[in-house]
Formats: structure tokens, sequence, C-alpha cells
């Protein structure tokens, strides 16, 4: 059963820098609008890595299309160009000022892949889950057992020594 219906946006842009940060608000400024805030940051960085290899690799223009869509479990981002060449993730030396991308893209997604869009194209995508990992609430003793109610704060007997004075307990400023 579907309870949300897929949601869409697509920007068409040449992948030069000034573009590259726009598509960047753009994407975030539509991830806000989904309230899907805790995804900017890594779909961001994604798509701005994305063009980023379109900007200094496509061949033979460096139009492309974004296209983010929000599924019910996760959010799809791709980036459309018309070179056909795949890209390729390669070892790089640590002095090295670029190269990182495409394993930049695979460390903060869910996954990512590249196919061949017709005769002189590709797609680069990557995915991102909307749900947040599930969370075990800790365990409860049952009710209507016997068990002795669990004490708030823990009672600690001091042996008191005769030769020293007796301190009153620190107390705390904050509240709470």
């Amino acid at each position: 059963m579907i309870t949300h219906p897929s949601r869409h946006c697509t920007v068409e842009l040449q992948a030069l820098p000034s573009r590259i940060g726009q598509v960047r608000r753009i994407v975030s400024a539509q991830l806000r609008y989904w309230h899907m805030d805790s995804l900017i940051d890594r779909a961001a960085l994604g798509v701005t890595e994305l063009l980023t290899n379109v900007h200094l690799h496509a061949r033979p223009d460096k139009l492309c299309t974004v296209e983010i869509e929000l599924l019910l479990d996760r959010l799809m981002v791709s980036v459309r160009d018309h070179d056909p060449r795949l890209p390729e993730v390669r070892d790089v030396e640590t002095s090295a000022t670029t190269g990182r991308g495409l394993a930049m893209v695979a460390a903060v997604s869910e996954s990512w892949g590249v196919r061949p869009d017709g005769a002189s194209g590709k797609v680069v995508w990557f995915t991102l889950p909307t749900a947040p990992a599930p969370v075990t609430p800790p365990s409860r003793p049952q009710r209507g057992t016997a068990e002795k109610p669990a004490r708030r704060f823990v009672e600690v007997e001091h042996a008191v020594d005769a030769h020293r004075p007796t301190h009153a307990p620190a107390r705390s400023a904050v509240a709470g």
C-alpha cells in the first residue's frame, strides 16, 4: 500500500562551478520542502561530487540533468550527461587533489551506480535511506510482576571517619 506519493524534482544545467553551488542550494531547499532535512548534507555532497565530475570530465559538452526523487523509503539522486564514458573509482595518491569524488559518494550513500543512457550518455546515481535506523527501546519489566520498583537514585552507605569533618553533599546549580 502506498501511503505517500512519489515526489520528483529535475534541474537542467551546464555544469560550471557557479551553477554547481546553485543546484546544491536547490536540492537543499527541495529536501527542506519535503521535510527531509536529515538528508540535506549527504545529498548536497553527493550531487556536488557528481556535478564536479561532469565539469571536469564530460565531453562533448557540460550539459546535464539532475534528478531527485523521493520514494517511500529512499531518496534517489541522479545526474545524466552526454558523455558515454563510464566513470571509475580509482586509487589515488594521498597528495592528489582530485579523484576521490565517487569514493565519497559511495561513503555517504546507501548505494550508487552508473548506467549507460542511450547511445551517447550515462546516468550516475546514488540513494539515501529516508527512514532513520530503527531504535530498540530499553526493555521494561512486565506489568503485574512482584518486582521491587526501580529506584531513581542509588543509596550509598558511607563509613564515618571520626577524624574527618562531615561534609554536606554536593549540589548542582543545573536544574534537572
